[in-house]
């Protein structure tokens, strides 16, 4: 029993340091939804806390936590109402929970080409990519409405050059350095010296106001959503998110996971994902959080900083439940800390590492899947890219077509 124990839970500063290489996904999309449209910090941070714990309980090995892209970036954008983005909560949830109840998704994903599963991760990786990239820049959309590269430092620029970039490239030689490094993990050095830049250089906005406490969240706290808010976010946030969820957060999960651990991923099916989706989000929408998924991308940056166990996600979610059950909305000035250039590195490596998937492509054919769907993606969305790379795969399964 000890034995099995140690090999599903580990607790030591490689977990710790890839439980933390997520943070350059989950951070600012969170703080956006909190600022920009109002969501509740503790529910949005414990429903984090309790699906990183009990899916790591429940699958026996890493598994991520990410915001659900295209409902968070579309809601930051458009700074949606929190009802809007509850009734999109509770929507996905019915959806994940009944293809995933009835077998549907079992059956898309037997029927999904290998080289489209590829296309997800490489397109996904491309995002992350260049998310992180512009977040070193200060031109993503996020630092955008704040008005600055680094929102939360009072140093912008070093001479003529912005500070947020300095971080950025130096951050990236440190990670390059100590990638494979067990003694002094890359993931964990970063983070720490972003809280240092934090603590030295930041504006320490709400500290003044922090306040230790035990902060339960409001249930419902925006109230039961409107007809008009359940279709808006029908037609807007969740139709466009399926085809993004079932190809990334699903198939392309599911394929990545048994990739990483081999027989020890057996309980992580398509099916079993969707379920555990649909719960978490029922969850969000009752205690006001965002609605919430098991990116592809988050488990390529969980494994690539070192997490190898379900103990990276004990330390993690036990992170953001302490965060919300005793600072509650109080918890923003901490995560603040972290600079948003650091948060681009961890992104970068961990776009690369799930692009870097696409080796096992061979054939002319898979590899053109591959990157019509990666173009297709930058120049839409993983959804469009997603439905493309299908109708593109099975069309040349024809003999008489070459590429």
């Amino acid at each position: 029993m000890g034995n099995v124990l140690s090999k599903r839970f580990r607790f030591n500063r490689l977990e710790l340091a890839g439980s933390l290489g997520d943070l350059g996904t989950l951070l600012p999309l969170a703080v956006g939804m909190i600022i920009i449209n109002g969501l509740n910090p503790a529910g949005l941070f414990l429903a984090v806390g309790l699906f990183y714990i009990f899916s790591g309980v429940y699958f026996g090995i890493t598994v991520s936590v990410q915001p659900m892209k295209v409902i968070g970036a579309y809601a930051v954008a458009t700074a949606v109402t929190a009802s809007q983005i509850t009734a999109a909560s509770f929507l996905i949830a019915l959806v994940l929970l009944v293809i995933g109840a009835t077998g549907a998704i079992t059956l898309l994903g037997k029927y999904t080409p290998k080289s489209v599963v590829r296309g997800v991760q490489v397109s996904t990786g491309a995002l992350l990519m260049s998310q992180g990239v512009k977040f070193m820049l200060g031109t993503s959309k996020f630092q955008a409405l704040q008005g600055m590269a680094e929102p939360y430092l009072s140093l912008q620029n070093l001479g003529p050059l912005p500070l947020g970039l300095i971080i950025g490239v130096l951050g990236g030689i440190i990670t390059f350095w100590l990638l494979d490094n067990r003694r002094f993990p890359a993931g964990l050095i970063i983070i720490i010296l972003g809280i240092c830049i934090g603590v030295v250089l930041g504006n320490h906005q709400g500290f003044d106001r922090l306040s230790w406490g035990l902060y339960w969240p409001a249930w419902m706290p925006f109230g039961m959503p409107s007809a008009a808010d359940v279709s808006f976010a029908l037609l807007v946030l969740v139709l466009p998110q399926i085809p993004m969820t079932l190809g990334n957060a699903v198939i392309a999960n599911a394929d990545l996971s048994n990739e990483y651990f081999g027989t020890d991923s057996k309980k992580v099916t398509p099916q079993a994902l969707c379920i555990s989706m649909g719960l978490i989000n029922i969850f969000c929408a009752l205690v006001g959080g965002m609605p919430l998924c098991h990116g592809a991308g988050g488990l390529a940056a969980h494994y690539r900083f070192g997490a190898r166990t379900a103990g990276s996600n004990m330390m993690i979610g036990t992170l953001f439940l302490v965060l919300a059950l005793f600072l509650g909305s109080h918890s923003l000035a901490l995560m603040n800390l972290i600079p948003m250039s650091v948060l681009g590195v961890l992104l970068l490596f961990a776009g690369s590492q799930l692009a870097l998937t696409m080796q096992d492509m061979r054939t002319r054919k898979d590899l053109f899947v591959v990157l019509v769907m990666l173009g297709i993606t930058l120049a839409s969305n993983l959804a469009a890219g997603f439905v493309a790379g299908m109708l593109i795969a099975y069309t040349l399964k024809s003999d008489r077509l070459n590429v």
